[in-house]
Order: structure tokens, then C-alpha cells, then sequence
């Protein structure tokens, strides 16, 4: 057995990916938005780390990508909302 805090870590994160995922299937929450994204950044991360916690390797490729990925579409979003903010001011 790993003991609780991986378990712990991992349930919140995966908590977080299927939060997501419920709000966007219930169009709740967009998947382009900002919080749909933090969600899975978060998670993701959680999810990566506990599954190294673990050593269980295929989850730590699996959560990483996916964290990996939720980053990247949080930065372009970030990029994105800023270049709209600035041109509104001008």
C-alpha cells in the first residue's frame, strides 16, 4: 500500500478532471474558457504527481501530457485575452 496522501492527491485531481468534464457536457462551462482550463491544469498536475508518488509510470506520461497540454491552451488563452484587452483600449 502507498499510504493516504497519494491517494488524497490523486482523488482531488482526478475530482477536478471530471468536475471539468461534467460542466462541459452540461454546457456549464465552455472549453474555452479560462476556469475550464485551470481545472485541468490543476488536476492534470495532481493527478501526475500522485501517480509519481506511486511510481506507476504510465499515468505519470498520461498526466503529464495532459497537464502539459491544459498549460500551453491556458497560456494561448492568456496571450489571447490580453491582445483583446489592449486592442480595446485603442
Amino acid at each position: 500500500m502507498h499510504g493516504d496522501f497519494p491517494t488524497i492527491v490523486g482523488s482531488v485531481g482526478v475530482g477536478l478532471l471530471l468536475l471539468a468534464y461534467l460542466l462541459n457536457l452540461i454546457k456549464r462551462l465552455s472549453q474555452d474558457s479560462k476556469l475550464y482550463t485551470m481545472l485541468n491544469v490543476v488536476g492534470a498536475g495532481l493527478a501526475c504527481y500522485s501517480s509519481y508518488l506511486i511510481s506507476f509510470v504510465p499515468f505519470i506520461i498520461l498526466e503529464g501530457v495532459w497537464f502539459v497540454v491544459s498549460l500551453i491552451a491556458l497560456i494561448k488563452l492568456s496571450n489571447r485575452n490580453k491582445r483583446a484587452r489592449y486592442r480595446s483600449r485603442y
